[in-house]
């Protein structure tokens, strides 16, 4: 019975924090807005779930730190309007699951990657979205109707590349 506990927990940490993220990258790629109820359901799957699969208290309180660190980073790249609030709080809340290790410093750099590889594919697309409407191609408002980059899209690509590093995804597979 408790072997089947911990299989279900472990399936319930290795799709909580992709559809988090699948959801989020929708939601901002269609109309430019991440709900706070994604980030909080993303974080409250942390809390929940990551005691559950062993995560050691330290690593816990380090999930804490790192999350402390990316938010004051996004907090600040907001209070200059170079960051979105949903982008800084779905950021933050995904900075838990990768704790202050090296998979932080993945995920983070593979979202500036994506980040710069997204804003290039919707300038190249708002540069041509009459041709592209001409044939029939409905675009979205965060093509066509913003000057905006839905970066929910190059975080949750980010994330789920970096996922299989972070120590509560190891954790949870090892439940296997």
């Amino acid at each position: 019975m408790l072997a089947v506990l911990n299989d279900i927990v472990a399936v319930l940490v290795l799709a909580a924090f992709p559809a988090a993220l699948a959801a989020a990258a929708m939601s901002d790629f269609l109309t430019m807005k991440i709900s706070n109820r994604l980030s909080l359901a993303l974080a409250a799957a942390f809390f929940i779930l990551a005691p559950l699969v062993g995560l050691p208290l330290v690593d816990f309180g380090l999930s804490l730190g790192a999350a402390l660190i990316v938010f004051a980073v996004c907090f600040t790249l907001f209070a200059m309007n170079v960051m979105g609030g949903g982008d800084a709080k779905l950021l933050t809340a995904a900075a838990l699951w990768f704790g202050l290790t090296s998979s932080l410093l993945t995920f983070l750099v593979l979202v500036a990657y994506i980040g710069g590889g997204v804003t290039l594919l919707f300038l190249l697309l708002r540069a041509r979205a009459d041709l592209v409407m001409s044939i029939g191609i409905p675009l979205p408002v965060s093509v066509v109707g913003t000057k905006k980059i839905p970066y929910g899209i190059a975080i949750a690509l980010g994330g789920l590349l970096a996922f299989g590093e972070s120590p509560v995804a190891i954790l949870a597979l090892k439940a296997f």
